[in-house]
This record gives C-alpha cells, structure tokens and sequence, in this order.
C-alpha cells in the first residue's frame, strides 16, 4: 500500500484528489495539510511514501517546504501538483528532490501515474514540462546572460528575503520595526521592479535574478 500525504491550501482541491487516490486499491491517504509548515510536520511524524504537494502555498511555499524536507533524510518521494509551468520552479523543485512535476489539471489517469512512480523511485513529468525543459535546454540563447538585475534598497531585499521565508505582513513589520503600511509599499515597489503579479511569481523571478537563493 502506497501511504500519501496531500498537501494544499484549498480543501476542495484536497478533498478531490483524496476522493482520486482512494477509488484505487494500492494508495491510501494517511494525511493532509493545509500549509508549508505543517506540511513539514506532518511528513516528519507521518514519513509517508509520497507527499503530494501544491507550491503555492501559506506559511512556506512549496519549494522551501522541500528544501527542508530533504534535511529530515527520510525516504519519502514528493510529487508536485502545480498550476506553474515556469522552468525556474521545475529546476528547483527537482533539486530539493521532488520525483514527479504534474500541473494541475492533469488527467486523474496522469496522477495516478505520478504518484506510483514517485513510489518506486521513478520520474515523471507532465508532457507540457518536459517539451518546455527540452526546448529550453535546446535554445541557442538558453545559456545568454539575461536582463541586468534590478536594483533593489536594503529595506527591499530585506522585504524580499522574508517573503521567500513565508513571512506575513505583521511578522515583517515586527521584524523590521516598521509601520505594516510601510511593508504593504515596499512590496508593491518590489512587485512594479521585478514586474511579477502576485508572490510565486515575485519569488519565481527573485531566483532566477539570483536576489535570493535557498541554501542545501
């Protein structure tokens, strides 16, 4: 029996995928979280066969939720489920050591896939992600040095650094001993710089500009 963990921050979503996973006789879902942090928790209590994780997610994204899960050492396999396609995250998210990279949407029979090759050690990745690796990594420009960074103050690299930790407002304001309207401008400044329309993309774009990097 394959045990799983589901984590994403909208029930509906879980409660689908559960109803998925348990029509099949070899899956069993052992647990659900709702968050970065309490996905960690429940992967280092629960040591699942397959964590099967969102990115965009509260209180620490996908991404850094794996790079710490990977810290634990356990033999768990993570499969994203994501609605970002952006190759950036996929490299990331391959490095701090998911097996599988689906977007959402996939065909419940794709899931399926994922999540059983994860099991056995396997990748897997949804045919858009794959085309768009092999196109990148094909491209005469792929290795080019891109645009200049942006130049950012102290105060928005300190913003920055803290969102990328899953960071609210008012922990930020606490932090940085400033007003929350303060906090609510500089990342407004930081999301016209960095041209990007909401935080995974503003983070997606921060690492690809090398403004901040998760350490191993």
């Amino acid at each position: 029996m394959i045990r799983v963990v589901i984590a994403d921050d909208h029930h509906l979503v879980r409660e689908g995928i559960r109803a998925l996973l348990e029509k099949t006789s070899d899956i069993e879902v052992v647990g659900e979280a709702a968050d970065g942090r309490e996905t960690i928790e429940l992967v280092e209590q629960l040591k699942p066969d397959v964590l099967l994780m969102d990115i965009s997610m509260p209180n620490l994204n996908g991404i850094q939720a794996l790079q710490r899960i990977k810290a634990l050492n356990l033999a768990t396999k993570t499969v994203i489920l994501s609605m970002h396609s952006d190759e950036i995250l996929v490299r990331e998210a391959v490095q701090y050591g998911a097996k599988c990279y689906l977007l959402k949407g996939s065909v419940s029979d794709e899931l399926l896939l994922a999540v059983r090759a994860a099991y056995r050690g396997a990748a897997y990745f949804s045919p858009a992600i794959s085309d768009s690796i092999v196109a990148s990594d094909a491209s005469p420009d792929a290795h080019v040095a891109g645009p200049p960074k942006p130049r950012l103050t102290p105060r928005e690299h300190e913003i920055l650094r803290l969102i990328s930790e899953g960071r609210t407002n008012n922990e930020m304001s606490s932090l940085m001993h400033i007003s929350v309207k303060t906090v609510e401008r500089h990342r407004t400044n930081l999301m016209a710089k960095l041209n990007a329309h909401n935080l995974v993309e503003l983070i997606r774009v921060a690492i690809k500009q090398r403004l901040i990097q998760f350490e191993d």
